[in-house]
Formats: C-alpha cells, structure tokens, sequence
C-alpha cells in the first residue's frame, strides 16, 4: 500500500513538473506547496528555526523558478527540491556564494553559470519582466543575489551597494515577495527576448575592452553612455567620465586587461562580470576580477556604474582614488 502511494504521488509530481517546465507556473507552485513540508523540514535541520530558513526556502523558491527545466526525472522533483534547500542552507553556514544541483539527480551542468539557466529555461524572459517591476533598490540585490556568478553573497552585495547587511536581508525579502506578485502580473504580457539582450550586452562588453585597449574608452563613452555617467562607490559619488577614462587609460598603460566572464542584462541594469589579468611583473596590481554593475537611463545607456571586486587584494593606502576604481 505504502509503495502504492508513493508511486501515485511519483506519477504526479512528474505530471506536474512537465507542466512547469511548459511554463505553467500554478503546477510550480503546487509542486512547492506539496514539498514545502519536506523542504522546511530540512532547512530547519540545517539552520534551526529563524530568518535565515526563511531567506532559505524563498531562495528555494526562485531557483525552482529558474531552473525547473533542468530537472530529467520529473518524478523525482521532491528529492531535487529538498537538495536545493540543503546547498542553501549549507552554503549560508559556509558564506559561499551560489547553490549547485547534485550529481546523483543527474542534473545538467551548470558550468556556465546562471546565464545558462536562464537561456534554457523557457520562462526566463517573464521572468525577467517581471524583475523590471521592482523599485531600482529591490532590482539590484535581487538580481545580484540570484543571477550572478560571483556577487551573490549577503556580505558581498551589502558592499557593492553600500548598505548593511541587514538591509539586503530586508531587501531581498521584500524584493522576493514583490517579485511573486509581479511574476503573478506579468504573466500574460509580451516579454522581450532575454537571450538577444545578454547577446548584445556581451558584444558590447567586448567593444568597450576593445576600445579601452586601443585607446579610443573616451570616445566610445562619449558615443554609448549617458553624458551623466556617474561612478559610485557604495552610494557615494567617486566622479563621472574623466574618471573612468583616466582610470582605465592607467590600468591600460600599466598593463592591466580585463576579460568577460559573465553578462547579465536587462531594460534598466546590466552587470558584467570581468576577470582581470595582471601583468606578469606585477602580479596584484588589481584584484583578481570586477563586477560592473551598471544602472541604465531611459535610452538604455548607462547612467550609474558601480565597480565591485568580489576579491579584493590589499592595496596601499597611498595609491589615489583613480588608480584603485577599476
């Protein structure tokens, strides 16, 4: 009897998981209602009763969202979920920076990182209609937290943002629940193509590497960005254009590259991630990778730039200001 229904609820879950991944996101949420039980109950056994099994299981939720396309045997979408929660949890113990699928569910490699998850996932693009409807301080954590490669721990994007941590705990709460209401708002609006958008950002990126190296990064932020452009550290204004171009002009004159890892792209933020190549004779004169978090004006050019090092080196104190920003 007991193998009976076990196997009825095998042959459901699959059942719902094939309507999933066709994009039917009440059979997501009734496969997250029957595992919630399950997936609570091995959070708290990780982390105990608190906020943080609760950041666990939203988390939980918007990467089932993410990446429900990916699992191969339907019928074994319980043991996927709980596994989802056990990394997170035990990532959040070890402040490492992304959750990754087991090799005993069979799942697809991730290799190539979260970019990869959202091209093959066939509700990606309303996904990210729907990260368009939160508030520029509710977007950036978000989209920080769940869709780069290597800014997504809490201690990381408090830094790149320049808030405490307790603030994006709260703001990743809050731009979690907002997002299940827009994700409910904009599922029946038309939803740009994410994949030609992180194509062109990419394209992009590489121009404006090609440029810096060819000395021509003033003219070509003349040409794309806003004449606004404004570089931040944290929330602070650091400067604006002759900044950035000198800045990049000495890392270029000292022998410093920089090369694409990863894009994120959408209507108002695109984030790439670099990583940086230090001259042979001067081996930590950057850390050893950059985020540019970039927030867009209303023609798509790029007003706000941010740059993070996830891994910061020691750097001397009596280097000024414009020689440490990239």
């Amino acid at each position: 009897m007991i193998r009976e229904v076990a196997e009825v609820a095998r042959v459901e879950d699959a059942a719902l998981t094939r309507a999933a991944q066709a994009g039917e996101i009440a059979a997501l949420g009734l496969l997250l209602e029957r595992h919630r039980a399950g997936m609570r109950a091995v959070a708290l056994s990780i982390l105990g009763p608190g906020a943080d099994a609760d950041d666990v299981m939203q988390d939980a939720a918007l990467t089932a969202l993410r990446r429900i396309g990916d699992v191969r045997d339907p019928g074994a979408v319980g043991a996927w979920l709980r596994m989802i929660v056990r990394n997170a949890s035990r990532s959040l113990l070890r402040n490492a920076v992304a959750t990754r699928p087991v090799d005993d569910l069979q799942l697809p490699s991730t290799a190539a990182g979260p970019e990869q998850w959202l091209e093959q996932n066939a509700m990606r693009d309303w996904v990210w209609e729907a990260l368009e409807e939160l508030s520029p301080v509710l977007r950036m954590p978000v989209v920080l937290r769940h869709f780069t490669t290597g800014v997504t721990a809490y201690e990381q994007i408090a830094r790149a943002c320049g808030v405490p941590v307790g603030t994006v705990r709260s703001r990743l709460s809050q731009g979690r629940a907002k997002l299940a209401a827009a994700l409910a708002a904009t599922a029946d609006a038309p939803h740009a193509n994410v994949e030609e958008r992180v194509r062109a950002s990419r394209i992009e990126a590489r121009e404006t590497l090609d440029a810096a190296e060819s000395g021509h990064f003033g003219k070509l932020l003349t040409e794309r960005w806003s004449p606004e452009v404004a570089l931040l550290r944290g929330n602070d204004r650091v400067g604006g254009r002759d900044v950035l171009v000198r800045a990049m002009d000495n890392d270029i004159e000292d022998g410093v590259r920089q090369s694409l890892v990863h894009a994120v792209a959408g209507r108002s933020l695109s984030i790439w991630e670099m990583d940086i190549i230090n001259p042979a004779f001067d081996p930590e004169h950057c850390p050893p990778s950059v985020a540019w978090l970039m927030t867009l004006d209303d023609a798509g050019r790029v007003h706000r730039l941010r740059l993070f090092h996830p891994r910061p080196v020691q750097v001397l104190e009596s280097l000024p200001v414009v020689e440490s920003v990239m």
